[in-house]
């Protein structure tokens, strides 16, 4: 299995068939497992193996197939799945961070994330933000006693890219763990592992589900971690996927490379064709040479991955109808769907953050966050310049 590339692994890895030999894999829809003897029920409370299950909250066949389906393509030893992307955050952070510790984040985080980092800090946790794309500060502010670093890899919504190896670099040299959340890269163009990070979180609400069906979330690391660490918090704090859910992503995960290489495609062209225009202030996009962290990007992913966000001029008026006049783009807070899906962050997913600090981390009232979906890319394009001249 180790020999098989991406698309052979999203289809095969980590299956478990029962005695019917089944070719989808199956759904064990069960909340307990039953024991031949009570002694086997007191074996399986000492230590459970990898085909041993107790109880949904614990362990389930069906999630334990999604669990090494991402782990294998993650690159990671283990992973343990979870109810939605902020319990995997969450889970990820507050099962090894303790009152005392100190913790450094990037500042531009999606507007829950933040929230967990407020609620460590009323435990006890010392939380220090900085400007992500600046190596010096992270080299500043990581100290002996710092013990883990957060980041997106690619920021939400205004699209910067951190170096992840710089900043690895930096937060092994004093012992911190460095977790990243790695939504907008992808599993398909992740290279988070390989450049240096320890944890990695993804909410599968979004690509690797792709439809918009169920919420679902992941923490990939090593053994010690998802299963010494991770695993008691989860577990017992009731953060488990449902097998339902975890059947689902399974499903998703079969076309995830096709899916994503389909919006990263459609995602180039629309930022390519709004570049310069008239009625935007900005384009951004790291696929384009222009971004600032193209090279960046470019390095860590191959792609400017499946989002492109624009500043349209005019500011929420000209954003808001520049979102009634579009046609197949659907308005949500979701993205990663096969679907196209447009978003107004400042109103909605960051809608809680005070003012100073929207236009700290550029998220301004025209700011329009677009997540392709696998739609024809000339119909796409057609919608937004039909919108834009809304505006």
């Amino acid at each position: 299995m180790t020999d098989w590339n991406t698309r052979t692994k999203l289809v095969h890895s980590g299956t478990r068939r029962s005695q019917y030999g089944e070719m989808a894999e199956a759904m064990f829809l069960t909340q307990g497992f039953a024991y031949d003897s009570a002694e086997q029920a007191e074996a399986r409370f000492v230590a459970c193996g990898d085909d041993e299950f107790i109880y949904a909250r614990y362990g389930n066949p069906t999630t334990r197939m999604f669990e090494e389906r991402i782990a294998a393509i993650e690159g990671t030893e283990d992973a343990f799945a979870t109810a939605s992307g902020m319990a995997a955050v969450n889970g990820a952070l507050f099962s090894f961070l303790r009152p005392g510790d100190h913790v450094v984040a990037a500042r531009a985080l999606f507007g829950s994330c933040l929230y967990v980092l407020e609620l460590l800090a009323k435990f006890g946790v010392e939380v220090t933000l900085i400007d992500g794309l600046d190596l010096d500060a992270w080299r500043a502010h990581v100290r002996a006693g710092t013990k883990a670093v957060f980041l997106e890899s690619v920021s939400n919504p205004t699209l910067e890219v951190i170096d992840i190896a710089g900043v690895a670099e930096i937060a092994h040299a004093h012992g911190a763990l460095v977790v990243v959340d790695n939504v907008f890269a992808t599993p398909v163009f992740s290279q988070a592992v390989a450049l240096g990070a320890d944890v990695v979180v993804y909410s599968a609400t979004k690509h690797i589900d792709g439809s918009g069906r169920a919420l679902g979330g992941v923490i990939c690391g090593t053994r010690d971690f998802i299963r010494g660490v991770a695993e008691p918090y989860l577990k017992h704090t009731g953060a488990a996927m449902s097998p339902f859910n975890a059947w689902i992503m399974l499903s998703g995960m079969q076309t995830l490379d096709l899916r994503v290489r389909a919006q990263a495609a459609n995602a180039q062209a629309l930022a390519e064709a709004l570049e310069g225009h008239p009625k935007l202030s900005s384009v951004i996009f790291p696929g384009l040479p222009a971004h600032p962290q193209h090279a960046i990007a470019m390095a860590q992913m191959g792609s400017g991955g499946t989002i492109v966000t624009f500043d349209v001029a005019g500011g929420r008026d000209a954003a808001f109808r520049f979102l009634n006049a579009l046609e197949i783009i659907k308005i949500s807070n979701n993205l990663g769907d096969a679907k196209s899906i447009a978003t107004h962050p400042a109103t909605t997913t960051h809608q809680r953050l005070p003012e100073d600090q929207k236009t700290l981390l550029g998220i301004t009232p025209g700011l329009i966050r677009l997540s392709l979906g696998i739609e024809d890319g000339r119909d796409l394009i057609a919608d937004v310049m039909r919108a834009l001249d809304a505006t």
